[in-house]
């Protein structure tokens, strides 16, 4: 028995890894190593202590079991890397985005992510590898957004006479309106206006190759405001 210490140096160490991309049932990107290869060209031993020159005598025997070790070690080390930081922190990664307090985007995954020689795809890029990111969104994109205000009751908006700039020669008012309706100022004189602008039912927005096409149904209601009663 003996005991000391011995210095190693590794020359030329490549490694190489092959990540598997994934997607959970949240939508949440997911990664694994579905495999890995470690290949050092030399290692370099080099005994001291009492009987040192020795053991470096053996030293033809004694580099072949320490790199096929170190290339193993290397490899266990990445893989578990991978699991217990990179995997982790994937996790941690938001896949929705709230816009306000009635509507947000969700932007999890569909479909695990398909690498090729030339980009990273998440089904959103068209193949033309001169651009680095995409973004595409549909009409579907832009429908559940006017469903989610519309349910929320968000697209309703009310229009007052103070809302119209001061350099505008019209004003909210039922003599501006007794141009389209006579009567109106004769049971209302003088008096200002409000107008209410409803969806009774969600936007619906088209998109083709002529380009877009929106359909909002409005209902527009107007009221004379008369002083101390109701609308």
């Amino acid at each position: 028995r003996d005991h000391g210490s011995f210095d190693l140096k590794v020359e030329n160490v490549d490694i190489k890894i092959d990540l598997k991309l994934g997607s959970d049932a949240s939508g949440k990107p997911t990664i694994d190593t579905s495999d890995c290869t470690t290949r050092i060209s030399k290692v370099r031993v080099h005994f001291s202590g009492k009987f040192g020159w020795l053991y470096n005598l053996f030293y033809g025997a004694v580099e072949p079991p320490f790199r096929r070790s170190l290339e193993r070690e290397v490899c266990e080390t990445v893989v578990q890397s991978v699991r217990r930081d990179l995997q982790p922190y994937l996790q941690t990664l938001p896949v929705t985005a709230r816009i306000d307090a009635m509507a947000g985007i969700d932007y999890s995954l569909v479909a695990p992510p398909t690498a090729t020689a030339q980009s990273l795809d998440a089904e959103l890029k068209p193949p033309d590898p001169a651009r680095m990111v995409y973004f595409g969104a549909s009409s579907y994109f832009f429908n559940p957004a006017g469903f989610a205000y519309h349910a929320a009751g968000a697209l309703v908006f009310e229009i007052t006479d103070s809302m119209i700039p001061k350099g505008v020669v019209f004003h909210l008012n039922t003599s501006s309106f007794s141009a389209f309706i006579p009567q109106l100022e004769k049971i209302y004189p003088d008096m200002l206006m409000k107008l209410r602008l409803s969806a009774p039912s969600a936007p619906f927005l088209s998109i083709g190759p002529g380009g877009l096409s929106l359909r909002p149904v409005v209902d527009i209601q107007a009221y004379a405001i008369p002083p101390n009663s109701r609308l």
